[in-house]
């Protein structure tokens, strides 16, 4: 597991509160998400999940560097994302296959909630749970704001 850390600035530098998904959790909410997640390190070029996987967890990027791209296309990636960035949401609301390929894009650390684990949290702490629900709605409606307006969008599944 990760550590914690004291402080009146702990709130601000916790590594859970670079990622938008954990914007206002104080310090105390924060470090009990951090008790149900899961560290995990890839190797440059490992793959984290493949494209057509059932969904079962969200990531949250701590070091590194992550590609999202179709299998064999790391060359055009849908999406490069790094430290602070978070993908694979959907998994944490039904268990739909992986629409793209994650694969490590260097020596990657990420932070991993699994579906269980954030219903465990919802169980025992509704409302940071509910907080981090919100968070996650505002960030796929932004997703497909984008995509309708023609921008794009990152494949979060």
């Amino acid at each position: 597991m990760f550590g914690f850390l004291q402080g009146k600035d702990a709130a601000a530098s916790h590594r859970l509160a670079r990622t938008s998904l954990f914007a206002g959790l104080k310090v105390g909410e924060l470090n009990i998400v951090e008790g149900f997640m899961h560290e995990r390190r890839y190797l440059p070029g490992e793959i984290v999940f493949d494209e057509g996987e059932e969904g079962q967890a969200l990531y949250i990027i701590v070091s590194g560097r992550v590609v999202i791209c179709h299998p064999g296309a790391a060359n055009r990636p849908i999406a490069e994302l790094g430290a602070g960035d978070f993908f694979g949401e959907l998994a944490l609301l039904d268990d739909s296959p992986r629409s793209a390929q994650a694969l490590a894009g260097e020596a990657t650390e990420a932070a991993v909630l699994f579906r269980g684990d954030f219903e465990r949290l919802m169980q025992s702490h509704a409302p940071i749970a509910s907080q981090i629900a919100m968070q996650l709605a505002r960030h796929l409606g932004q997703r497909l704001r984008a995509m309708v307006a023609g921008a794009g969008g990152v494949a979060g599944q």
